[in-house]
């Protein structure tokens, strides 16, 4: 799944670029064509009014009158030798009535654009007029659509991008809620056949030590049942001491663990009250310590900090470990992922899933060094 999505972001990056490229190559080739129009548009508008100045005959002077008047479009200003504007064109009036220089700063923007039309207008004295022409609005258009046309292109594979990730996301907690809540399905029918030979266990008095090491194992398949059967659903969370509840469960694996581990609980206060489902959070705790364990090959210290923030509960767990390279610490939450022979890639992913989905909070790697230990932190509202 994880391929297709890269896959399809792959296909429409590409799709865009193709579609960006040909889009500026044909907008750049269409404003030089009329960029190219538009200088000859002037330039039969500059020979128009040499001919009203030097018309020879009403059809001519008909004609000029016509040229001149047919360009409502490219925008002109017209100077004297000295640089002083004598008349404009298609130039917004408003704007001109508003900025006293407004005309004198689309001259400098004219200059820079193109080069100017020069108009003699009396031989005998050498006296020449100069017309500055600029981009007309049509043009200045074209130039901006790339742009536009890009921005909107990103915005679209933006969305498609989003759209399938969370169509990925949610079929992806669709497998895992089913695969948790089928799990839980087809524990329950052992467990009430263990049951059941417990209680005939029981009328013999001479199995009673057995029948209570056996209860011990059933009621914590019970509690492993009623965990996946929480996923998927909206769990009840509960008023609980933080505290109690984190130690109670790092008592229960220190029973398990290697004796050269050392468990130990940081805690300024007695007593902490937090909202939480205890199977759930115990689930999360639990597989915490049980990979610190792993890390540790058999010997080392687990530490677990528990802080009191005013709107927050912030809960560090840290180990003496083999780490966990900077590179994988986001990877390591991906459902499937593991770096055990023999792991489902599972325990990481669903707790994740019950600190931020169903608790609100936030499950991260805070920090972690090759061979020295790492280090967990669940951050939890109050």
């Amino acid at each position: 799944m994880f391929k297709q999505y890269i896959g399809w972001r792959f296909l429409l990056i590409s799709i865009a670029v193709i579609i960006i490229v040909t889009t500026i190559w044909f907008v750049s080739n269409l404003s030089r064509q009329i960029q190219q129009e538009e200088a000859k548009k002037v330039a039969t508008w500059v020979a128009a009014n040499r001919e009203l100045l030097q018309a020879s005959s009403e059809a001519n002077l008909n004609l000029a009158v016509e040229i001149v008047t047919t360009n409502t479009t490219i925008p002109l200003i017209l100077t004297d030798e000295s640089g002083n504007i004598i008349d404009n064109r298609n130039i917004d009036s408003a704007k001109i009535a508003q900025y006293p220089d407004y005309l004198k700063e689309q001259l400098k923007v004219f200059r820079k654009q193109h080069p100017p039309f020069i108009m003699e207008i009396d031989a005998a004295q050498k006296t020449y007029n100069y017309i500055y022409y600029g981009d007309s609005l049509i043009l200045r258009q074209i130039r901006y659509y790339p742009y536009i046309q890009l921005l909107v292109v990103a915005l679209f594979i933006g969305v498609v991008l989003y759209a399938i990730s969370t169509t990925n996301r949610a079929t992806q907690n669709l497998v895992w809620v089913g695969l948790a809540k089928e799990t839980a399905h087809q524990l329950g029918t052992p467990l009430s056949s263990m049951e059941a030979w417990l209680e005939l266990l029981k009328e013999n008095d001479g199995n009673a030590p057995m029948v209570a090491e056996l209860m011990k194992d059933v009621d914590r398949l019970k509690l492993i049942t009623d965990r996946f059967s929480k996923i998927g659903s909206v769990p009840k969370l509960e008023e609980k001491d933080i505290i109690r509840q984190i130690e109670n469960m790092t008592s229960y694996i220190r029973r398990r663990a290697p004796q050269r581990v050392i468990f130990t609980v940081h805690a300024a206060e007695k007593e902490l009250p937090a909202m939480i489902s205890p199977p759930l959070f115990d689930w999360v705790v639990e597989n915490l310590l049980k990979n610190a364990l792993d890390a540790m090959e058999g010997k080392g210290s687990i530490d677990l900090y528990i802080e009191n923030h005013p709107a927050h509960i912030i809960i560090d767990i840290s180990d003496t470990g083999k780490g966990i390279p900077k590179s994988q610490f986001e990877k390591i939450f991906t459902p499937g992922y593991s770096t055990k022979k023999r792991g489902w890639g599972l325990g990481l992913s669903l707790s994740k899933r019950i600190i931020e989905d169903y608790h609100k909070g936030r499950l991260s790697v805070k920090s972690s060094e090759i061979n020295k230990g790492s280090t967990f932190r669940i951050w939890l509202r109050k």
